[in-house]
């Protein structure tokens, strides 16, 4: 992909010489003919460099994502992983996780990943979710980063969501919502201090608590937001969970003016999944 890169570039670096070159024959002719004959060929070529670049970055991800998942799938708990870059997890499953108060009236996804962690099927993608504001006449974000749903096989009550405490300010309409449905605070009976302090945590009465959001997870969620600076949301609904783990930027989207060559560029992208896959496993083993 390096080297592809780098012929693209040098590719670039001609065709602008030549269009430069082009240009300034035609202002020395100045000759219209001439000008309206050039305009047709360097159109196409134009249209054939755009055609290059939007190939090498459609080609990128897949092949990097592809590579990350066979190594993570030659772990012992973890079923064939398989990616659709294209794909994404539905709209009404989004909303079912009850973690945003929202309709999502946009509701964009990409790099789709699914497969078996133990005894759990699960499915991820990147998401971008805007709203309209209130207060301004232009779409704000609800969320944007990596989202995970997974189904248990096992019959499960009750509901918890965990919301980073910074945006809860931003959460009003998401809690009130969920405690209308009989959801209350929970913060005060959690045993990880540091967890408490990143995160507030509602619950319904009937939730097994200490069974889904055990100390090992609590440690785990707080450890993370502590060392990456990310924001995670989570909710165990029934016998589903959804995880989410915001994230500015597109992942793994590669450059063209410079080297893509960079472990960090790829790290970040592991971590996360690596995180997101940690909760559903850890949820598996405590049930």
């Amino acid at each position: 992909m390096e080297k592809k890169r780098k012929r693209l570039l040098l590719l670039l670096f001609f065709s602008i010489l030549l269009f430069i070159s082009i240009i300034i024959l035609e202002i020395y002719l100045d000759v219209l003919a001439l000008t309206l004959f050039f305009m047709v060929p360097i159109g196409f070529y134009a249209s054939y460099l755009l055609i290059q670049i939007k190939r090498f970055v459609d080609a990128f991800k897949p092949g990097v994502v592809d590579l990350v998942l066979d190594f993570i799938d030659d772990g012992p708990n973890f079923g064939d992983l398989k990616y659709d870059s294209k794909g994404l997890i539905p709209k009404q499953r989004f909303l079912d996780s009850r973690i945003f108060a929202t309709k999502a009236p946009e509701y964009k996804g990409e790099d789709f990943i699914f497969g078996k962690i133990g005894e759990l099927d699960f499915e991820l993608c990147e998401l971008n979710v805007r709203e309209s504001s209130r207060v301004q006449a232009k779409m704000e974000s609800v969320f944007r980063g990596v989202f995970l749903h997974a189904k248990t096989n096992i019959p499960t009550q009750g509901a918890i969501i965990v919301w980073p405490r910074e945006f809860k300010q931003y959460l009003t309409r998401s809690i009130k919502a969920f405690t209308a449905k009989g959801g209350d605070n929970i913060d005060e009976s959690l045993e990880v201090e540091s967890f408490r302090e990143l995160f507030t945590t509602y619950a319904t009465p009937d939730a097994s608590i200490f069974k889904t959001l055990n100390y090992e997870m609590q440690v785990e969620l707080a450890n993370y937001t502590i060392t990456t600076g990310k924001e995670i949301f989570a909710s165990f609904i029934g016998d589903d969970i959804y995880v989410g783990i915001s994230e500015p930027k597109d992942i793994l989207e590669p450059y063209i003016f410079r080297s893509n060559v960079s472990f960090d560029l790829v790290k970040e992208f592991f971590e996360d999944l690596q995180m997101l896959f940690s909760i559903v496993d850890t949820f598996d083993s405590n049930n």
